[in-house]
């Protein structure tokens, strides 16, 4: 009997362990569709946004950066696309171990539960079964060989039962995983081939760099602007937060030469509250994406040249709005010589700053809630192209946004 018992127990952990195995790789499996589901709405924003017909009068620059961009997006697919398919194949192996070794117990369980119904049959008679009880010690004894008689046949019943159930279930799931596998592998050499396009869309482009090669001095001079024009927007956002932390921490009483901002108690909690919030800010558009990412990247054209961008660049719809990510207080309007408007809120100690407005729907001091539209972003009038650049600080400290915004 005690062989019996200790057989149960290592079916159950047998199911338990296939069980929790299915649901980690499930959960694996729904984060890593969620994440190809993401990439490829990217590429179609991509696609809308920065290959549509009237941007291939933009320059040879933003063409780049644009196939860039999209080149990175549709590996990053194709590697998510991997991972699933392995997935699955993994799966797959597992559950058909699982299915053979189910089989094995049922198999043993049916004919153990079989010997215990011709046992039951061959010691069925009212005597048998009278001299087994009355052979107690005593009442309760008798009473309890009773329950185990019944529970211990029920139970036997329940465990055959439960285990056909598992092996159908694992089955119909291995059905389920052999389909999925196909329809993965079929996205895997859909994505080989749009992968091959792209490729060829490189090429093409060399061969334009190729053709253009007599108008370097244009591209390089193009390549110098765009630099310059960088810097002197930093250099104005950066002027614009000091003189934002020395006024507050005048007002405050305290020292006008620090480089963090004074809080109040009311300030603290706000820059808690938006530290603590760290990855699950909104977007500061309701849609786009984002085409140039944050820190130091190669110049496309010319890739020993480096350019730095202490901010994101998001590519939206012409006539979209900027929005505030979180509540805080206007603190600053830039207006750049040259270039375009600017909004920068005070959030605590964290400070947010949205470039390249047109229109303007706020104004210093005012206070703002999270969604609330700030102004319209600028459209390029020579590619139209509508590009939000946004940067983010903590102080005087730069910090990259894309750590701060969910899925940026």
């Amino acid at each position: 009997m005690k062989g019996k018992f200790s057989y149960f127990i290592y079916c159950l952990l047998v199911i338990f362990l296939i069980s929790t195995s299915s649901y980690a790789q499930t959960s694996e499996q729904k984060v890593l569709e969620a994440k190809r589901e993401r990439l490829q709405k990217e590429i179609k924003e991509i696609n809308r946004l920065l290959f549509a017909e009237r941007k291939e009068k933009g320059s040879v620059l933003d063409q780049m950066e644009a196939l860039d961009n999209k080149i990175n997006v549709r590996q990053e697919l194709i590697r998510v696309t991997n991972q699933q398919s392995n997935l699955l194949n993994r799966q797959i192996n597992v559950n058909i171990r699982n299915i053979s070794k189910l089989r094995e117990d049922l198999k043993i369980l049916k004919d153990d539960y079989a010997n215990l119904i011709q046992k039951t049959y061959q010691n069925k008679s009212q005597s048998n079964r009278l001299m087994f009880l009355l052979s107690a010690e005593n009442f309760f004894q008798a009473f309890k060989r009773l329950q185990y008689m019944q529970q211990y046949a029920k139970h036997r019943k329940k465990q055959g039962e439960g285990i056909v159930k598992k092996t159908e279930e694992l089955t119909q799931l291995n059905q389920d995983l052999v389909r999925q596998r196909k329809e993965k592998e079929q996205l895997l050499v859909e994505n080989q081939r749009a992968k091959t396009e792209l490729s060829k869309e490189i090429e093409s482009q060399r061969n334009l760099l190729t053709s253009i090669k007599q108008n370097e001095a244009k591209y390089t001079t193009a390549i110098a602007n765009k630099q310059a024009e960088a810097r002197k927007i930093d250099r104005e956002i950066e002027r614009l937060i000091k003189s934002a932390i020395a006024s507050s921490n005048k007002s405050s009483g305290k020292s006008t030469s620090s480089a963090t901002f004074a809080l109040t108690p009311e300030a603290k909690l706000l820059a808690d509250n938006f530290s603590s919030n760290k990855g699950r800010l909104i977007w500061p558009v309701e849609k786009g994406v984002k085409s140039q990412g944050y820190g130091v990247y190669a110049d496309k054209l010319y890739p020993g040249i480096k350019h730095r961008n202490n901010g994101v660049t998001i590519t939206t719809d012409k006539g979209s709005k900027a929005r505030a990510i979180f509540e805080g207080e206007v603190i600053a309007i830039l207006s750049v010589p040259g270039g375009s408007k600017g909004v920068q809120i005070k959030h605590g100690n964290y400070i947010s700053t949205y470039y390249n407005l047109s229109n303007l729907y706020v104004k210093k001091g005012d206070r703002v809630a999270v969604k609330e539209v700030l102004g319209e972003i600028n459209t390029n009038r020579f590619d139209g192209t509508t590009k939000l650049k946004f940067y983010l600080y903590k102080d005087s400290n730069r910090l990259n946004p894309e750590d701060w915004i969910y899925q940026l």
